[in-house]
């Protein structure tokens, strides 16, 4: 069975995946001090909890945005598990699309994640939405090249500058209005739709000049935890993915086997 790490900004994402079906996953804050020894208590326990041993993992497979994690995380695979983890484009993980950019060495490894999953999961032009600590758009051509994207600010992101930067601003939660209105009557309420629709609006604004950049039919898959959450008030998605990152890893891992 492959252990599929998925290391971002603000969370590790552990998942065990036989085949390409997740069996299950677990969530971790990112922390680069966090050693291998703490990674294996924590891990051990959850694993045992679920009903899997450390003998069920037989490859592991880490995609990193976070340089500074790989150490630790190479401790873990090699000292509690007996498997030298791959690490997402290096070695025989090493990319199987494309970098069509000037710079690929550049590109976040979930952004080549993403790319990789949902070319083989759609076809055509593709644009993937990743709501994570940032939000990013990034395009995949037809023959599954990565070919750029935007980079925007996250919504959780941009609510704690928000609150840090205004003294008398709660913090609040960020959640779907209950209803299309746009004149908030309360301060909670008036930050919630401008967080909201506002990132309605950049999401669908963006969209579209995307779209007419590229030309032609273009497919949207929105991914990462929010993304429920925005296309309960938008029809910008012609799909959601909810393990796309994970998914990526798995067909990468399953890649170096062959």
């Amino acid at each position: 069975m492959l252990l599929a790490i998925d290391v971002g900004n603000t969370n590790l994402v552990f998942a065990l995946v036989d085949g390409r079906e997740i069996k299950t996953r677990w969530r971790i804050a990112t922390d680069p001090r966090r050693t291998g020894d703490e990674y294996a208590v924590w891990l051990h326990q959850l694993m045992e909890l679920e009903g899997y041993g450390r003998g069920d993992v037989t490859q592991i497979i880490v995609g990193s945005v976070v340089p500074r994690t790989l150490h630790n995380l190479d401790v873990l695979g090699k000292k509690y598990f007996g498997v030298s983890p791959l690490v997402a484009g290096q070695g025989a993980a090493t990319w199987p699309i494309s970098l069509d950019v000037p710079d690929p060495s550049s590109v976040g490894a979930d952004r080549a994640l993403n790319a990789i999953a949902a070319h083989a999961r759609h076809e055509g032009d593709l644009v993937v939405v990743d709501f994570g600590t940032a939000t990013t758009f990034d395009v995949v051509g037809p023959d599954g090249a990565y070919r750029g994207g935007i980079i925007a600010p996250g919504i959780n992101l941009s609510l704690d500058a928000l609150v840090s930067a205004a003294a008398k601003l709660p913090r609040i939660a960020i959640a779907a209005p209950a209803d299309d209105r746009v004149i908030g009557r309360t301060t909670e309420s008036q930050m919630l739709i401008g967080v909201y629709w506002g990132y309605i609006a950049m999401i669908e604004g963006l969209l579209n000049r995307l779209k007419k950049e590229i030309g032609g039919s273009v497919k949207v898959i929105a991914t990462g935890g929010l993304a429920i959450l925005f296309d309960k008030h938008t029809d910008a998605f012609d799909a959601i993915e909810d393990d796309l990152t994970i998914q990526g890893l798995a067909m990468l891992a399953e890649g170096s086997r062959q």
